[in-house]
């Protein structure tokens, strides 16, 4: 081969290797790889790095580290390749191994180990190498200071003091730095401070930028902003890609306008997008929540061409939004393991989730194969999510070993664990946690106050819950939004005081919604104020006609009252709308079999000695003192006869999911019954009995809190 072939070769090889760099075309790269290895020896420094860095890029990392090994003379660039590839697939070890390895770092070596650790989670490791670079008198740039902001993800007050270092050093010009300011600060809840990044970032503003911007309206459901933002984009001519795309379809799930939401999908067909992973996810995330959708999520995920492991995730993740559906959650997570994908620390999450609503084995399950994977024991995510499901599951106490043992916690887990304490009742130990968080200087969030104000509304603590709304503006600057009013609503409520509750709605700046409007109409239901019933019932006619709530819970007003002709006028509207009323059910878990009753059961294989049970043990309970609540029957008196009444009470789910607990259960042994409604009055008053007479520890989760029965008292102390 004469000079000029040789040259002109030379020219075609270094654009085609290029080319599959840039493309991340690992069969053409391995083709040209061959291609090397026959025709040149290995001894160009320069080549082997290229195929490092294809191998790196492509997720090839064996390939890579075989490169680097007939690297004849391997450099620094050879040696930040290869940890960025292992960085790339979380084996931080290896990396760590190699970084030790070379024979004179840069400022890239650094940054590339700091960025790893920080994409993976690792905090202190990340933030140990910051500070040793710094040490020893290493510069700088703005990928530095961006990966220690990416490692303080969770740590608003380091990201805050990152941020004033950025601003001395000058390097508050960087758009690496900037988008990462941005991106935490929101996923943090500051969203103002978010903002004023992206607005005084000015011309270096990049499309990351943007599309950060995004991403940060839609986590805090400011779906229009986030629209408007991108009409912008459109306008100004910057490229879209599927980032963008998919921020978009968050932003219309937060708006939750699926109508939007499907006209954007049918121009993501046209331009080909729907078949991209990314923007599937988007897609099948809108259809679950927006629709609840399901036979629509399977669709979109059939459709794409190379599904990931985020797509498995997000269909897991859908599928757990839903309690009707959480079981089809755990099978997708199984069929996921099945092809070969290992689940990683948010599959692990979404599916814990989806525990929070079956049995507690199932819980018990997934946390065992979580302490088996690869995932690290101290993934904060992970068990932020146990201690959530262990709590939803009305098993505190390992909830709370579990947040006790974790090695670090942040403002999540304790906000799982308020929360978990403000559903069980336990309104002391929610509020101490609370204190201690401030004393700790660990900055609350929006959605600590809920669980804050749930706690107080739970237990009629309304001088409490009134301090604790008031320092959200004053001491943290956080706007309360429509589900802090609903909690002080709801306070108010409980506590018999309906006319501040009015005042309070009347008076609040943004819309009370569904849930503001229920909270007042049960305390209405609780204190017979007929008139303002009336008037919370038809403003949740208005938000949502088809919600059978408003009307049943008229209807129980009305019948509570004896006025049957109103009755009779909510139900003849209710079936004129085709509205339906959502049946009973309650399920009990016994020896890992999940069984399910309805009202008037008579398809459980035990029922029979399930009424007999019930039957000796109302005996039992009526000497005990009990006195049914035949109110609760909602049924006229000219229409049944008073021991019909008190037999339908008898045969209401809860108490037949109750007796085939004790029944079917060891003596002693605690048991656990979730009911998908409210728990009956009646009902409440009867499991009081039951747990006296058989001796035994009754939990109830209903769709609002968690009811503890002992010894003939409930957790509750009969404010719910």
């Amino acid at each position: 081969m004469n000079k000029i072939s040789w040259s002109w070769s030379l020219h075609t090889f270094r654009h085609l290797l290029k080319t599959s760099i840039t493309q991340r075309d690992i069969l053409t790269g391995k083709t040209l790889h061959a291609l090397y290895l026959k025709i040149f020896v290995p001894s160009s420094t320069y080549f082997s790095n290229q195929f490092i860095l294809l191998y790196s890029k492509c997720g090839c990392v064996a390939s890579a580290h075989h490169a680097f090994n007939q690297t004849p003379n391997p450099n620094v660039f050879s040696f930040n390749v290869l940890i960025s590839g292992y960085a790339k697939v979380s084996r931080l070890n290896i990396a760590h191994q190699l970084f030790d390895q070379i024979p004179q770092r840069d400022l890239v070596s650094y940054n590339t180990l700091i960025s790893g650790y920080a994409d993976c989670g690792e905090t202190e490791q990340a933030l140990s190498l910051f500070k040793d670079m710094r040490d020893m008198g290493f510069d700088m740039d703005g990928f530095t200071l961006s990966g220690a902001i990416t490692a303080c993800s969770n740590d608003v007050f380091l990201i805050k003091q990152l941020h004033c270092f950025a601003v001395y050093g000058g390097f508050d010009n960087y758009a690496s730095v900037n988008n990462s300011l941005l991106t935490y600060y929101s996923k943090n809840g500051f969203l103002d401070e978010a903002e004023r990044v992206f607005h005084e970032m000015d011309e270096i503003k990049d499309e990351i930028s943007w599309n950060a911007m995004i991403v940060a309206y839609g986590q805090h459901r400011k779906g229009e902003k986030a629209l408007e933002l991108f009409q912008e984009i459109v306008r100004m001519g910057l490229a879209v890609d599927m980032f963008t795309l998919a921020s978009i379809l968050t932003a219309f799930t937060c708006v939750e306008d699926l109508l939007g939401g499907l006209q954007f999908h049918a121009k993501l067909i046209k331009s080909g997008f729907h078949q991209n992973s990314h923007v599937g996810s988007g897609l099948i995330d809108l259809y679950a929540k927006c629709s609840g959708g399901i036979i629509d999520c399977t669709k979109v995920f059939e459709e794409i061409c190379s599904p990931d492991l985020v797509l498995w995730n997000t269909m897991i993740s859908g599928y757990s939004q839903n309690e009707e559906f959480s079981e089809d959650a755990l099978e997708w997570f199984r069929k996921m393991q099945q092809i070969g994908y290992r689940p990683d620390d948010c599959s692990f999450v979404c599916v814990i989730s989806a525990c929070s609503s079956l049995s507690p084995s199932q819980g018990k399950q997934i946390h065992a194969l979580t302490i088996k994977s690869d995932i690290p024991s101290n993934r904060i995510s992970v068990n932020n999510a146990l201690v959530a499901m262990y709590s939803k599951c009305g098993n505190l106490q390992d909830a709370r070993r579990l947040f006790d043992s974790m090695p670090e916690y942040n403002t999540v887990s304790l906000n799982s664990m308020i929360a978990g304490y403000a559903q069980h009742g336990i309104e002391m130990e929610s509020l101490c946690l609370f204190e201690w968080m401030l004393e700790k200087n660990i900055p609350p969030t929006s959605i600590t106050f809920i669980a804050v104000l749930s706690a107080c509304a739970h237990t009629g603590k309304v001088h409490e819950g009134q301090k604790y709304f008031s320092i959200m503006t004053d001491r943290f600057g956080i706007e309360p939004e429509a589900e802090h009013y609903s909690c002080m609503i709801d306070l108010l409520g409980r506590a018999g005081k309906l006319t501040e509750a009015e005042k309070l709605i009347e008076t609040m700046p943004v819309s009370p919604g569904t849930i503001g409007w229920a909270a007042l109409l049960g305390a209405c239901r609780t204190h017979g104020n007929m008139e303002l019933a009336l008037k919370a019932a038809n403003q949740l006619l208005q938000l949502e006609p088809s919600n059978a709530v408003p009307y049943v819970m008229l209807a129980n007003i009305y019948a509570s009252a004896g006025k049957w002709e109103e009755v009779a006028t909510i139900r003849k509207l209710m079936r004129d709308r085709g509205v339906k009323k959502k049946p009973g059910c309650s399920w009990i878990e016994v020896n890992k079999r999940v069984h399910v009753f309805v009202a008037e059961d008579s398809s459980h294989p035990m029922i029979k000695e399930i009424h007999v049970y019930l039957e000796e043990m109302s005996l039992n309970m009526k000497r005990a003192g009990y006195v049914p609540d035949v109110r609760w029957a909602l049924v006229k008196d000219d229409e049944i006869e008073h021991g019909e009444k008190e037999k339908r009470l008898v045969h209401h789910s809860e108490k037949l999911a109750v007796a085939f607990g004790l029944l079917s259960s060891t003596d002693g042994e605690p048991i656990l019954v979730v009911k998908n409604l409210r728990i009956c009055g009646d009902c409440h008053n009867a499991i009081k009995f039951m747990s006296a007479i058989a001796g035994r520890e009754i939990t109830v989760r209903d769709t609002h809190r968690f009811h503890c029965f002992k010894d003939g008292q409930c957790s509750c102390g009969d404010y719910w």
